[in-house]
């Protein structure tokens, strides 16, 4: 799903809550990574909502620097309650690198039906190419930071290129919501300024995982689906990266 819950950040009773919101409210698209420390209270959320695990698309990240990444996801898994994520990314490369090793390892995990597929975060399109020559496998998805002040159409461009998804994170942290295109936008289709970053998003065809701990805003930020944006819309948000 285009649209996801992101979890950075959330741990303990407000990781589940917030969680659990989320998925009354109709996501079903959940983000996690190891180093965020919140698998656990991600799992049980997950479990006692009541939706289906099959309903649901998870998203979990193996450190940069692992040396045992199959125990990475060996306790991954244990910790959400699940026999398999729907995607693994790993989280940071270190430096220029792009961890063959470590993408190999993510490789065999999909074909052991650990996790569905694989993909990367943080990675430059060089970075890209040099994991996909050296390994002939190329990353389903690669998450960046993203936002329309960070919008650089030749990245936008190289993902949809090479194949690869482009999955957004960190939009309201780097977005202004007070910004006129974005208000006037918002005007015209009786939504929030929230609601018309994320439709940017989606209309791109990009992913986003927004956060929130509010209620009100966990359901505000995925009612999304009434409204679209047009190709002038479109454009004129994106021009907010050159503002």
């Amino acid at each position: 799903p285009l649209l996801g819950f992101g979890t950075w950040q959330l741990t303990g009773t407000e990781c589940y809550d917030a969680v659990r919101t989320a998925l009354d409210a109709g996501y079903r698209h959940l983000d996690t990574a190891t180093v965020y420390r919140n698998h656990e209270h991600v799992g049980r959320a997950l479990a006692d909502s009541g939706v289906p695990r099959d309903e649901v698309f998870l998203t979990t990240k193996v450190p940069g620097d692992a040396d045992d990444p199959a125990g990475v996801l060996a306790t991954a898994l244990r910790e959400l309650g699940t026999d398999h994520v729907d995607l693994w990314l790993i989280h940071w490369p270190e430096g220029d690198q792009v961890r063959e090793d470590l993408w190999r390892a993510c490789v065999a995990a999909r074909d052991g039906g650990s996790t569905r597929d694989v993909g990367v975060s943080n990675y430059s399109l060089d970075q890209l190419d040099r994991l996909t020559d050296a390994t002939g496998e190329q990353p389903a998805v690669n998450q960046i930071e993203w936002a329309p002040t960070l919008y650089d159409e030749e990245v936008a461009r190289g993902h949809e290129q090479r194949g690869i998804v482009l999955e957004g994170y960190s939009a309201l942290k780097n977005t202004d919501l007070d910004d006129a295109v974005l208000r006037e936008v918002a005007d015209a289709h009786g939504v929030t300024p929230v609601q018309v970053l994320l439709r940017w998003h989606l209309d791109h065809g990009f992913v986003a995982i927004p956060k929130s701990v509010t209620p009100e805003r966990i359901r505000s930020n995925v009612d999304v689906a009434a409204f679209s944006l047009d190709e002038e819309e479109l454009a004129r948000i994106d021009g907010l990266a050159r503002s």
